[in-house]
């Protein structure tokens, strides 16, 4: 009898925790699922993939993008930011949608056989001594008491080393061209993306700079209520635009292993927007809700129940039930938010800004 009970309650478990079934209501062109491996780098890898579903887009032509180029070059940016601030600046592995897309407006583009980031052809990626080694001749270049020109030199030189040299020009459809020439070639200006957010404590419809540890940059944000944060959302992949997301993994409900996302106990859909902000905010203020990861949210779905997904995009290769691809709860998206970035074509008019910061800045 004990025996019999045992495969009665595995057999309940494999019902009750098996690979749930979704149709797809938006599937949006995207291209091939990455691994970020063992570094810290799903900014690089969650906007890379969104920038080549703009390319498919807006040109309809695949193409594999080099995560490492663009990684590198913020390395660059982050180490002259903490240099100048003598110290007192995030220096870390992490980044955000708008980094990726400053490193396009300074260094263009490079597909990915172009530009590896593995100078000795590594099987994995791996940044953890990079990481350290790059951390430590950063304090020690802060705290000496003879600073020359020499440091970012110094600098470069582990750089190149661990990523490999960066070519200034390279071969593409036959001819010599610059990495800033590739990205204007596939339709990709950095003028054209904003990030949108939703907090309590700025004002609604401005942009400011939202005080989260990897926005070492000074990133503008643009600030906008919780439910249309969600229909701007909805309302660009209606319309053929995806969405790089940034937001909190760290809730039990995310299913690394199901491939759902869901908020622990979520039970029925309440879409209360007044409570859902208040929530926000408090989660937000206690660091319950931080920008732990970076995904790139490609369609919409629906359970066999009706409960409706979004499409998530990982940077984890095949991790998870569905290759790769997760299902997101639009309440977990509600709460647990910090940005998205979208093009300026797939703003909603009813909260589209008088004028694109980018414009302002440019």
């Amino acid at each position: 009898m004990r025996i019999l009970k045992i495969i009665t309650l595995i057999l309940i478990a494999n019902i009750s925790f098996g690979q749930k079934k979704f149709t797809s209501v938006i599937n949006l062109d995207n291209t091939s699922i990455k691994n970020q491996q063992r570094t810290g780098t799903c900014w690089s890898f969650a906007t890379a993939s969104f920038i080549e579903s703009e390319v498919l887009r807006i040109k309809n032509e695949s193409f594999d993008l080099s995560e490492m180029y663009m990684v590198r070059n913020i390395y660059e940016d982050k180490a002259r930011n903490y240099f100048l601030r003598q110290g007192k600046a995030n220096f870390s592995q992490g980044g955000l949608s708008h980094d990726f897309i400053n490193a396009i407006d300074k260094a263009g583009l490079l597909p990915e056989k172009s530009y590896r980031g593995k100078p000795k052809n590594e099987e994995v990626l791996n940044h953890t001594e990079l990481f350290d080694v790059l951390n430590g001749y950063l304090k020690s270049a802060v705290k000496s008491k003879l600073h020359t020109d020499y440091w970012f030199e110094g600098f470069n030189a582990i750089l190149d080393v661990y990523f490999g040299r960066k070519p200034y020009s390279f071969t593409f459809e036959g001819k010599s061209i610059t990495p800033k020439k590739f990205a204007e070639s596939i339709g990709i200006n950095p003028k054209n993306y904003i990030e949108l957010t939703s907090v309590s404590h700025h004002a609604l419809y401005k942009y400011f700079v939202l005080e989260i540890p990897d926005n070492y940059s000074s990133g503008l944000y643009y600030n906008v209520k919780i439910n249309e944060l969600k229909e701007q959302t909805d309302y660009a992949l209606k319309n053929g635009f995806t969405v790089s997301w940034d937001g909190d993994v760290s809730e039990p409900g995310f299913g690394r292993n199901s491939g759902v996302i869901e908020l622990e106990n979520e039970g029925i859909v309440d879409f209360n927007y007044h409570e859902i902000t208040k929530e926000r905010k408090k989660e937000f203020e206690t660091y319950k809700t931080t920008d732990d990861h970076l995904m790139h949210i490609v369609g919409k779905a629906k359970d066999e129940k009706g409960k409706m997904y979004y499409i998530v995009k990982n940077s984890w290769g095949s991790a998870g039930e569905y290759d790769g691809y997760y299902y997101m709860t639009e309440k977990y998206f509600l709460l647990k938010t910090i940005a998205i970035m979208i093009h300026r074509d797939a703003m909603m008019k009813s909260i589209k800004p008088v004028i694109f910061i980018q414009d302002a800045l440019k």
